[in-house]
C-alpha cells in the first residue's frame, strides 16, 4: 500500500494489538495505544484497518488462521500427539500470562459475544480450535497412545472446556503458573483413556 512504513507489516501491529489488549482491556484499547506500541502513528492504522473495530476482526481473522497452522508446527516439534496436544494448550494461551492479562482479554471475548461480527469469528476460532484438538487425540488412538474405545470428538470438547476452565479458576485462585495448570488438568482428563502402562510425553512446550 502506498504510504505504508517498511519494517511494521500487519503481523507485527496484530500482535501488538494482542499485547495492548492484554494491558488495558477493552476500554483503554485504542488506535492510539496500538500505533505508540508500534511506533506509528494513529492514522497509519486508520488506513489500513479504517476503525478500531476493523482492527478487532483483522486480529479474529488472522487468530483463526493461526490456530489452523501452530497445530502442524507443535506437530512437527514433538514425537507424541498428545504432547503436541499439551503444547498446543500452552502456546493458545501464550499471551494470557498474568490474571490481569487473562481478565483483560475475557472481557474482550464477552464484549465479541454481543457483536455480530465478531461473535461470528470469536465461533470460527472456537470451532478450528476443537478440530486441531480433535486431530490430535484422533492420531492418539491411532498411536496407542490412548484406549481404542476413546471418541476423540467428544474428548475434544471436554479438552476444549478444560482450557477454559483451568485458565478461569487460575486467574481465580492465583496459584502456581497457567501452563503448569493446563498441564495437570490435560492429565487428570486424559489419565482415565490412557492404556495400561502408558507414560506420554506431554511436558515439553
Amino acid at each position: 500500500m502506498v504510504g505504508r512504513p517498511r519494517g511494521v507489516d500487519n503481523a507485527v501491529i496484530l500482535r501488538a494489538t494482542t499485547q495492548v489488549m492484554g494491558q488495558v482491556g477493552p476500554a483503554g484499547l485504542t488506535l492510539a495505544a496500538v500505533a505508540r506500541e508500534v511506533g506509528l502513528a494513529p492514522a497509519t492504522l486508520v488506513q489500513r484497518f479504517g476503525s478500531k473495530h476493523g482492527l478487532l476482526l483483522a486480529l479474529a481473522n488472522q487468530t483463526e488462521k493461526d490456530m489452523s497452522e501452530l497445530v502442524g508446527r507443535v506437530r512437527r516439534s514433538h514425537d507424541s500427539a498428545l504432547g503436541a496436544l499439551a503444547a498446543l494448550m500452552v502456546r493458545s494461551l501464550a499471551a494470557l500470562s498474568t490474571p490481569e492479562s487473562y481478565a483483560n482479554h475475557l472481557a474482550f471475548l464477552c464484549m465479541d459475544l454481543g457483536d455480530p461480527q465478531l461473535y461470528e469469528r470469536a465461533l470460527a476460532i472456537h470451532h478450528t480450535q476443537q478440530r486441531m484438538i480433535e486431530q490430535l487425540l484422533t492420531e492418539a488412538v491411532g498411536a496407542g497412545e490412548l484406549r481404542t474405545n476413546s471418541s476423540p470428538t467428544a474428548l475434544a470438547r471436554t479438552v476444549q472446556a478444560v482450557i477454559a476452565g483451568s485458565g478461569l479458576n487460575w486467574a481465580l485462585e492465583r496459584e502456581g503458573g497457567l501452563e503448569q495448570r493446563l498441564r495437570q488438568q490435560l492429565d487428570a482428563v486424559l489419565a482415565p483413556h490412557l492404556p495400561p502402562h502408558a507414560n506420554p510425553d506431554m511436558e515439553e512446550s
